[in-house]
């Protein structure tokens, strides 16, 4: 019996979801490609360039220093783009976050230097690195958040899937910031010190320009149109910090993919060069490691919508844990091929192996009404704790220690940690249904439903 016209539902709009994970794709790629080029060239050169009157060592921990400088601004970011994303939408703060990444990026790429303007220059630095880490801190949050709701109503069941198009982001910038990078690094030094180091930063503009053409033309959450005609008389902050454990589950669950990460691209680039290796090489590197994880971050994001997302986070961090000791032997060895090795094995499958679900899991985290504002600030608290401070941990130690690597591989050990002891205590969320407009429990119960 065919059913009648009034109450026949229309097909799902594939099209609107696959436009939607693009402009989450391209989102992502803009926030890491950003971040990644500053950490690049912060390893590079900006102790020099900005910091001349301090030692080098001195003046990479400072370098480094601005680098964490905006992770430190992005809570602040998934607070307040929450809070309005929670309120007014996605869409809106999607297209805000990504004009104020792509514009910060830009300026930085034309900014006067120690020489020029004098203390000025690090202190524009940090500005614009502040206002970066305030924009990208919303970024993740709306764009995962978009991707995941479109799919909950039409292909709920590959949500982890559908998520990895944000998630993929971030290899896909860290290819194009280090391909980049070694354009502009093959120059001659002083060539290179005088303007070659501006042009990745000035090419963010057309990353910026694609992706808010595509924005522009994505619809609002399903979800969340239906809630914003829901009387709701507190801040979503405060409902979230009201029952913060969810919260503090989502940083923990978080801290071993971007302590890994972060010490396996920004800060492996400074510390293999100073060992010996060419830029070039590290370079090479850190892309063939970021094109591996381009083929295993959607993989295991798949397979997290088959057995769940905790087995699979799980054993990305006892991957990175066994492998941190191995990685880091294998980069002091001075191989240019046991260095792609290294890096291909620790960044490429290990770490994108925990972040892949991360997308999917932390939205199944939250009830609608809360959800931007509490997988953003779970997810920054997490890129603040493991790859804001890490690369100015591990500079510092090496420094103190005068050189040896067993630091690095302690702080990837630890955030690996981390991450399996908070997998432990999480429940599934793979069969949570995100219309559940409450904050959810995340502590497992029998039942393998929430409290």
């Amino acid at each position: 019996m065919q059913p009648s016209p009034s109450t026949a539902q229309p097909p799902p709009d594939t099209r609107q979801l696959r436009r939607v994970a693009l402009s989450g794709l391209l989102g992502t790629a803009v926030e890491f490609y950003d971040f990644l080029v500053y950490g690049t060239v912060a390893a590079l050169v900006f102790g020099d360039l900005f910091f001349p009157k301090a030692d080098p060592a001195v003046g990479t921990i400072a370098a480094f220093g601005t680098f964490a400088a905006g992770y430190v601004a992005r809570p602040l970011g998934g607070i307040v783009f929450g809070h309005f994303g929670d309120r007014i939408g996605r869409k809106s703060m999607m297209l805000l976050t990504m004009a104020l990444m792509g514009c910060g990026s830009f300026l930085i790429g034309v900014l006067p230097t120690y020489d020029a303007i004098g203390v000025w220059a690090p202190v524009l630095l940090v500005t614009l690195r502040v206002v970066q880490g305030i924009a990208i801190g919303g970024e993740w949050g709306g764009a995962t958040l978009m991707v995941v709701e479109h799919a909950e109503r039409t292909q709920s069941g590959r949500r982890g899937m559908w998520s990895s198009f944000t998630m993929l982001g971030a290899p896909l910038g860290s290819v194009l910031s280090a391909g980049m990078v070694t354009l502009v690094s093959g120059l001659p030094d002083d060539q290179f010190r005088a303007w070659g180091w501006r042009v990745p930063f000035l090419l963010s503009i057309v990353l910026l320009a694609v992706g808010l053409f595509v924005r522009l033309k994505v619809a609002e959450s399903p979800l969340f149109a239906q809630v914003k005609r829901e009387p709701r008389a507190k801040p979503p902050v405060v409902e979230v910090l009201r029952r913060p454990k969810p919260v503090l589950m989502a940083c923990g669950v978080g801290i071993g993919a971007f302590t890994a990460q972060s010490l396996l691209t920004g800060f492996m680039i400074s510390y293999a060069v100073d060992i010996g290796y060419s830029r070039s090489q590290v370079l090479t590197a850190v892309t063939i490691a970021s094109c591996v994880a381009l083929l295993v971050l959607p993989a295991a994001s798949a397979l997290s919508d088959r057995v769940g997302r905790r087995p699979v986070v799980l054993a990305g961090a006892v991957a990175s844990a066994a492998l941190a000791f191995p990685v880091l032997a294998l980069v002091n060895s001075g191989s240019p091929g046991l260095l792609i090795l290294a890096l291909a094995l620790g960044h490429g499958v290990a770490q994108s192996t925990m972040y892949g679900p991360l997308g999917a899991l932390l939205t199944e985290m939250f009830g609608t009404r809360v959800r931007y504002t509490g997988a953003s600030l779970g997810y920054q608290a997490a890129t603040l704790v493991g790859a804001g401070f890490s690369p100015l941990i591990a500079s510092s130690l090496l420094a103190s220690y005068g050189g040896g690597s067993t630091p690095v591989s302690l702080l990837l050990c630890g955030g690996a940690a981390v991450t399996a002891l908070t997998v432990w205590r999480l429940r599934e969320t793979r069969a949570n249904a995100l219309e559940n407009h409450e904050t959810r429990s995340v502590t497992p119960t029998p039942e393998g439903t929430p409290r």
